[in-house]
């Protein structure tokens, strides 16, 4: 939908995609963060950490939101999601 005129918050409401860290030693491979992810920026890869556990990965860092929920939800902090301020 085309607006004929733009809201004076915009640049203040627009979302700025998130830069996912993962700590590969820390993932357990539950997947939780996978299933839960708004936009299904993060995936199961085939790859594994020195426990065995099968590792996620970022499908693409582009969908990701910022919000935060893969990071609420890793029992084992191995997510950290810090917001891009300098995206557009």
């Amino acid at each position: 939908m085309k607006l004929w005129r733009e809201p004076f918050d915009k640049a203040k409401k627009t979302i700025k995609p998130g830069i996912i860290t993962i700590a590969a030693e820390h993932c357990k491979g539950c997947g939780y963060c996978v299933e839960f992810c708004p936009r299904g920026a993060l995936i199961m890869s085939k790859n594994t950490n020195s426990k065995g556990y099968n590792l996620v990965e970022v499908a693409d860092e582009s969908r990701c939101l910022g919000c935060g929920l893969c990071e609420v939800l890793c029992p084992e902090f191995a997510i950290h999601v810090q917001v891009n301020e300098n995206a557009s």
